[in-house]
C-alpha cells in the first residue's frame, strides 16, 4: 500500500508548535543524540509531544527544523528510526506506524520514488505505551480440502462477523487479487485476533495494516493463524505453512456437505507426522440437514481412529474436556458455520483458554528459519518467519546462512514487526518480520536461518534420518529424489535407504543428500518428503558434516 503523501503535508503544515504534538528531526544518529545526557533529554521532549498529543506523537525525519524537505540517504533513515525506538522506549512509548516517500532530486516528496536521487523523508506515529508482552500467545496452522472453509472460517474468527454464504469473509486473508477472485488460496496468509479481561479482540478492518496493529497492542492474549492452501497443485505450500512454522495447534476443516476426501487424510497426515495437537472443525453445517451433520461426524470419528487417534465430539463432552485432553492422541471435534456462527463461541473459548505447547522454546538460543524476504523503503532487507526458539531484540547481532558455499553473513537487526505492530523483542513462536542491517534482500533466500553470532551454526549436506513411507506405488531405492520439507527448507534430496530399499508401509533408517547446497539441520527435527504422489514422513537422527 503506497503512503498517502496528505499525511505528510498535514504534519508539515501543522508545524512544530509549544505544546504540539509535532516534532521535526533532520536526522538522530546515535553517536550524537545517544550521548552525553542527551537520550534522557530527548526522551522527555518525546514524551512531551507525546502527552500533548494525547497519547499520540508525530515525528517527521529527514526535515529540517522550519519544515524544509531535505531529505536522507536510507542509512541515515534507518539508523533514525532506531534512535528513535530507543528514545520512546524510554519514554514508555512505541512506534507504531512509518511512512516514507523518497525525496526527488529538486527536493519533492514523491510516493513514487525511491528516493535515490534525493534521499528519504518519513512520518513516524509514536503511540503511549510499551509494546505486548510475549508471554501469552499461540499460533494456529489450518489444513483441509479446496473449498472446505478454512479461510472463511478464520475471517469470521478474527472478525466477529458472520459470514455471507458466499465466501465474504474468506477475503479477509486472501492477500492476492487473482485468489479473491477465484475463492481459492494460492499462499500462506495470515491473521490475528487475541482475548483480554472483557472477551475477544477482533478486527475492524482486516484490510487496514494499522487494525491488525491494534489487536497486538490491546490483546493480552494473542492467536495468530497460518492459512494454509487446499488445492492440490499448491500442497508444496500447504506442507510449508504446517512444517516450516512453529505451530502450537492444528486446525483441520472437513465441509460438512462433502465430508472427508482424500486430501483431508493427507493433510491430516501431515499435522499427525508433525505431532500437532489438533482441532478439527466440520464446516458449512447450515448447507445440509441433521442427519447428514450426524454422518459426516461419524465419518470423521471413523477416520481419525483409524489412524489410532481418539476423537472427542465438543458438543458432547464440552470445552472443559477438550481443553483437558487435547494431545498428540485426542483431537476435539467441533461442527460449526460460519453463516450462522453455529460452534464459533466454542472454538473461541478454546483457543482462549488452550495452553503453548512450546514450553521452554523462549528459554533457548534464537532461532529462526527464514519463509519470506521482501524490501521495505528507508528500512532495507526483511526477513520474515516464524521464530523456533530464543528471543531476539532490536540491534543484536545475528549470522545468516547458509549461503551456497555454506558460510554464514555479519548482519544487524534493525527493527522487528509482528503483524504491522514494532516491537522491540520478539520470543519463540511469533511471526515477525526483522529488518536486517549488512545484507541485500536479493541475498536472503528461504531456508536460510538467522542465529546469534556465538552460536557457531556447523551447516550439513547430508544427514541420517529413521523415515516412514506413507504412499508410493513400488519401492523406494538408492538414489531416490524426492523435495524434503524440512522448516521452511524445501529441496531436493537424494536417499539412500538402509538395505537398499523401502516400501509402502515400511519405516527404515535412510540417508539423505541435499542434491544442491548445504542448510543447518539438527538432530530430532521432523520433515515431510514427496514426489508426485509418493509421500513419508521422517525424523533427523544422525547429522554429519558438509563434505
Amino acid at each position: 500500500m503506497r503512503p498517502d503523501r496528505a499525511v505528510l503535508d498535514r504534519a508539515i503544515e501543522r508545524g512544530e508548535q509549544e505544546g504540539g504534538s509535532v516534532e521535526f528531526k533532520e536526522r538522530l544518529t546515535k553517536d550524537l543524540h545517544l550521548a552525553d545526557g542527551r537520550l534522557e533529554s530527548l526522551a522527555a521532549q518525546l514524551r512531551h509531544r507525546v502527552l500533548s498529543g494525547d497519547g499520540e506523537a508525530t515525528y517527521v525525519v529527514g526535515v529540517t527544523d522550519d519544515g524544509g524537505i531535505a531529505g536522507i540517504e536510507p542509512d541515515a533513515f534507518s539508523e533514525s528510526m532506531d534512535v528513535l525506538s530507543l528514545l520512546a522506549e524510554e519514554a514508555g512509548a512505541h512506534i507504531d506506524e512509518v511512512q516514507t516517500w523518497g525525496v526527488d532530486a529538486d527536493g519533492t516528496a514523491d510516493t513514487d520514488s525511491d528516493g535515490s536521487a534525493g534521499g528519504l523523508v518519513g512520518v513516524a506515529t509514536i503511540t503511549e505505551g510499551t509494546v505486548m508482552d510475549d508471554d501469552e500467545h499461540i499460533v494456529v496452522g489450518t489444513a483441509g480440502h479446496v473449498d472446505h472453509g478454512k479461510s472463511t472460517l478464520v475471517g469470521s474468527l478474527v472478525t466477529g462477523q458472520a459470514d455471507d454464504g458466499e465466501g465474504g469473509t474468506r477475503g479477509f486473508l486472501d492477500v492476492q487479487p487473482h485468489e479473491i477472485e477465484r475463492g481459492l488460496s494460492a499462499d500462506l496468509s495470515y491473521g490475528v485476533y487475541g482475548f483480554d479481561e472483557d472477551g475477544p479482540v477482533r478486527m475492524d478492518n482486516p484490510h487496514r495494516k494499522d487494525d491488525r496493529a491494534r489487536v497486538v497492542e490491546e490483546a493480552d492474549r494473542l492467536v495468530s493463524f497460518v492459512d494454509t492452501v487446499g488445492h492440490e497443485p499448491w500442497l508444496r505450500t500447504t506442507i510449508r505453512g504446517l512444517v516450516g512454522q512453529k505451530l502450537d495447534y492444528g486446525l483441520l476443516t472437513v465441509a460438512a456437505d462433502d465430508g472427508p476426501t482424500k486430501t483431508t487424510r493427507e493433510h491430516l497426515g501431515i499435522l499427525l507426522a508433525t505431532e500437532l495437537p489438533t482441532i478439527v472443525a466440520i464446516t458449512k453445517a447450515d448447507v445440509v440437514d441433521d442427519e447428514r451433520i450426524h454422518e459426516v461426524e461419524r465419518e470423521v470419528e471413523r477416520l481419525l481412529r483409524d489412524v489410532d487417534r481418539t476423537p472427542l465430539r465438543v458438543d458432547r463432552h464440552g470445552v472443559d474436556a477438550a481443553i483437558e485432553e487435547i494431545d498428540e492422541t485426542v483431537v476435539p471435534v467441533v461442527t460449526t458455520s460460519a453463516v450462522t456462527t453455529r460452534g464459533l463461541d466454542d472454538l473461541d473459548e478454546l483457543f482462549e483458554r488452550l495452553p503453548k505447547t512450546g514450553d521452554g522454546a523462549d528459554r533457548a538460543q534464537f532461532r529462526m528459519y527464514v519463509d519470506r524476504t521482501y524490501k521495505v523503503t528507508g528500512v532495507g532487507a526483511v526477513a520474515s518467519g516464524t521464530i523456533q526458539s530464543g528471543s531476539v531484540e532490536a540491534g543484536d547481532e545475528l549470522l545468516l546462512g547458509p549461503m551456497q558455499d555454506g558460510s554464514f553473513r555479519e548482519v544487524e537487526v534493525r527493527s522487528i514487526e509482528m503483524h504491522y505492530h514494532r516491537v522491540d523483542e520478539a520470543r519463540a513462536g511469533r511471526i515477525v518480520g526483522i529488518a536486517l542491517k549488512g545484507v541485500r534482500e536479493t541475498e536472503i533466500e528461504r531456508g536460510m536461518v538467522l542465529v546469534p553470532r556465538e552460536a557457531d551454526p556447523d551447516p550439513v549436506r547430508e544427514f541420517e534420518a529413521e523415515v516412514m513411507v506413507l504412499n508410493h506405488p513400488t519401492r523406494i531405492g538408492d538414489g531416490y529424489e524426492p523435495v524434503v520439507h524440512l522448516e521452511t527448507i524445501s529441496e531436493a534430496g537424494v536417499f539412500s535407504p538402509e538395505g537398499g530399499q523401502l516400501l509402502p508401509g515400511d519405516t527404515g533408517r535412510a540417508r539423505v543428500r541435499f542434491k544442491f547446497r548445504p542448510y543447518l539441520v539438527e538432530e530430532g527435527q521432523r520433515f515431510v518428503f514427496r514426489e508426485g504422489r509418493s509421500k513419508g514422513v521422517g525424523t533427523v537422527r544422525d547429522v554429519t558434516g558438509v563434505e
